[in-house]
């Protein structure tokens, strides 16, 4: 079954989802390590987050569980979370380089 344009837009959302909480929380480094070493077993990671369904569900609720697999389950997709988690890290630390330049500059001399 080809996918879709909404299972398409979905699926960029949950990839933009994620990629922001892991960016927010600074865990850009070891969830970019896990991804990669991960990549070449994407397929079997999905299916193993559906297999486990019912444990995560509990958890994270079925949507979210659903969500999960489906971006784990390829490694284009994982690919591209790994790019936007980098993308939106280096927009993090450009913000906060700029923001230090502010301050040194717009602190008065006493």
């Amino acid at each position: 079954m080809a996918p879709t344009k909404d299972s398409d837009r979905e699926a960029e959302e949950i990839l933009e989802k994620a990629s922001r909480v892991v960016v927010e929380k600074g865990l850009e480094v070891p969830v970019i390590l896990f991804l990669e070493a991960h990549k070449p077993l994407a397929n079997l990671i999905g299916h193993t987050f559906w297999l486990t369904l019912p444990i995560w569900a509990f958890f994270w609720g079925l949507r979210t569980v659903n969500e999960i697999a489906a971006l784990l389950s390829s490694p284009d997709r994982i690919e591209r979370l790994i790019r936007r988690i980098e993308d939106l890290s280096q927009e993090k630390r450009q913000r906060r380089t700029e923001r230090k330049k502010g301050e040194k500059f717009g602190a008065r001399p006493s």
